[in-house]
């Protein structure tokens, strides 16, 4: 039985089977039916006319925007951002297949395999014995009051397992080994913390109210821990470890992220607390990083689940500077960017404790503002407003800072607005704004290129200018051959046998070989198991460009094989174009004996390629 790593190919097949693209696509894009295709707007890439393509008969999807193409199980890898052994997991957890494979080929579960699983069971035990001790101890009692002063009622705290650390140093330790976990491995797990003196292992949260921190499946991979009173660290995060990497996780990404997809907007905060303190205000869908600044890859993740975002830091100068320095990621992974407005240099957390939710709803969630907007109000802090040469100063660097803006509407918006508030002549601004403007458009990089431009509002009129590229004869009689091969067992046979690899294209050679081999295990056609069965993203989208092509063009005998001599004329044309070379050099070099043998070969290759 074949495996891909640990995961026999019936376990994928089963996962395959069970998941029927339509609906598993459908519960991320609006599908609708178009012939025998569904379409909808790709998730993968900003899309103003509908170019994701998925086709129930073969259970692959495929964009023509952007060009992501697989089965349903890439499906889910890309958007999710799991590798291929996760998103399998995953689909086979869901779909109740019993996750036992990782020795169901003979072999033994690596090491580090046994180790996560292991450190998993033991942070979710360790997060129900924290939130037991925090609502059913005497130990607990004096945090459970503070979480109740700061606005967190059971409900909340239920909701997020919040629990509470006692001052004893081995409460944990004996807890966990009562339960036989190997300490050594529980402080590689930033569990427990080793002695100094070597003798044994103590707690590494002692006296803090703990905050699970879960991973994008909802299992709990860290704590968060705050302590109550006076004492330092005020907050202190779990080590690094093979399950928490701070630049990757999001807390609350999994509670959050029905929300987000429903909306398609995802709000950033910068502390956990913000967070649960906008759960209860009506935020669904909130996250927050642990501890550290905005990643590419924290926005890279956000970036496949929503199309906006929307920075909601704290109103002091070092949340301000921290969002100036978060949007310019953000919309780098292409989402639009608003920035709430906190007033009174509060955070979150504090605003709702004061002014209540309907009003952070109101002010902070429902009335963001612009990127630019933002970055005007951020720049007047640096300029005294009161003196000529601070007014002047703010001036230029607002128009600068409006000269970013592609559309000349909202150019001339903002520029009114500077013009009436400070009784400057529009024209002017205008003037200096469209010089920045123009020296901003010459350094912008030439977007995306004719080859692989995307079906956005940016080039969208461009993809339609021109003729197509018009592809040699042989590379069409290549994918016209692949396209029957892969729903048809016998044409692929017979090109086995007349033209085995002999196809010009590398991706085409490769889908040829695995082909080939997908037959030869006895497997009848079958397209999407197929591609299931590459386990290469490059050859899944060249599987998958060639089957999206439409099948209606006469295929017979003799289609076969002109085709067929197409693909071999092309090898045959490179070999005489090479004799002709070698021919000429002899001649030069006065080896008229080789010419001559040079100019037979070349006949024979001739006639060769006219059949004769």
């Amino acid at each position: 039985m074949a495996t891909y790593g640990k995961i026999p190919e019936d376990v994928i097949e089963a996962v395959r089977r069970h998941h029927d693209i339509v609906d598993t696509v459908g519960k991320y894009v609006h599908l609708s039916k178009q012939g025998k295709y569904m379409k909808g707007l790709c998730p993968f890439h900003s899309e103003k006319t509908p170019s994701f393509t998925v086709t129930p008969e073969l259970q692959i999807f495929h964009c023509y925007g952007c060009g992501k193409s697989g089965n349903v199980i890439r499906f889910v890898e890309e958007l999710e951002g799991y590798s291929f052994p996760e998103a399998v997991r995953v689909l086979a957890e869901d779909a109740g297949i019993p996750v036992t494979w990782a020795g169901s080929d003979g072999s033994k579960p690596s090491a580090e395999d046994t180790e996560r699983t292991v450190l998993i069971e033991a942070h979710e035990l360790s997060a129900k014995l924290y939130h037991y001790l925090l609502n059913n101890t005497q130990h607990g009692k004096a945090a459970k009051d503070y979480l109740r002063e700061r606005g967190l009622g059971d409900k909340l705290i239920d909701h997020y397992m919040i629990g509470y650390a006692p001052e004893q140093w081995d409460t944990l330790s004996r807890f966990l080994d009562n339960r036989k976990f190997d300490p050594a491995l529980m402080e590689k797990g930033g569990l427990l913390s080793a002695k100094h003196d070597g003798s044994g292992y103590v707690d590494r949260f002692r006296s803090r109210i703990m905050f699970p921190i879960w991973d994008r499946d909802g299992k709990v991979t860290a704590f968060a821990g705050r302590i109550i009173g006076d004492g330092q660290p005020k907050y202190l995060n779990s080590p690094e470890t093979m399950l928490f990497t701070k630049s990757r996780t999001l807390y609350n990404l999994h509670h959050a992220r029905p929300a987000i997809r429903k909306r398609k907007q995802v709000v950033i905060f910068e502390g956990y607390m913000d967070v649960i303190r906008s759960w209860s205000a009506g935020v669904k869908n909130g996250v927050a990083t642990m501890g550290t600044a905005l990643t590419a890859e924290h926005c890279q993740m956000l970036g496949r689940q929503a199309d906006e975002v929307l920075i909601c830091y704290d109103g002091d100068d070092a949340g301000q500077a921290a969002a100036m320095k978060s949007i310019p990621m953000l919309e780098a992974a292409g989402m639009r960017v608003m920035v709430s407005m906190l007033p009174k240099g509060k955070d979150p957390d504090e605003y709702i404790a004061e002014y209540g939710p309907e009003a952070f709803m109101r002010e902070a969630i429902d009335e963001p503002v612009s990127v630019t907007k933002f970055k005007l109000i951020y720049s007047r802090k640096n300029h005294i407003l009161l003196k000529e040469e601070g007014r002047k100063n703010y001036l230029l660097e607002a128009a600068g800072i409006v000269a970013e803006l592609d559309s000349a509407i909202e150019r001339e918006i903002y520029l009114q607005e500077l013009s009436r508030e400070f009784e400057v002549p529009l024209e002017v601004l205008k003037q200096d704004c469209l010089i920045k403007h123009q020296e901003l458009q010459k350094k912008k990089p030439q977007r995306d290129n004719n080859d692989n431009s995307w079906n956005n509002g940016r080039n969208e009129n461009r993809r339609k200018s021109g003729p197509p590229a018009v592809l040699p004869a042989y590379v069409k009689s290549e994918r016209r051959l692949l396209h029957v091969m892969m729903r048809d067992s016998e044409v692929a046979q017979t090109v086995h046998e007349r033209l085995g690899d002999a196809f010009n294209i590398e991706d085409h050679a490769a889908l040829a070989a695995y082909l080939y081999a997908f037959y030869a295990q006895g497997y009848d056609p079958d397209a999407g198991r197929f591609i299931a069965t590459l386990q290469d993203e490059r050859l899944e989208r060249a599987a998958a460009t060639i089957l999206m092509m439409d099948g209606d063009f006469p295929f017979n005998e003799d289609i076969l094989a002109a085709d067929i001599q197409d693909i071999i004329n092309v090898s045959l044309l490179r070999e005489v174009h090479r004799k002709k070379e070698e021919m000429v050099q002899a001649e030069r070099a006065g080896d008229h004996l080789l010419a001559a043998q040079m100019s037979i070969e070349i006949i024979t290759l001739e006639r060769q390629l006219t059949g004769r």
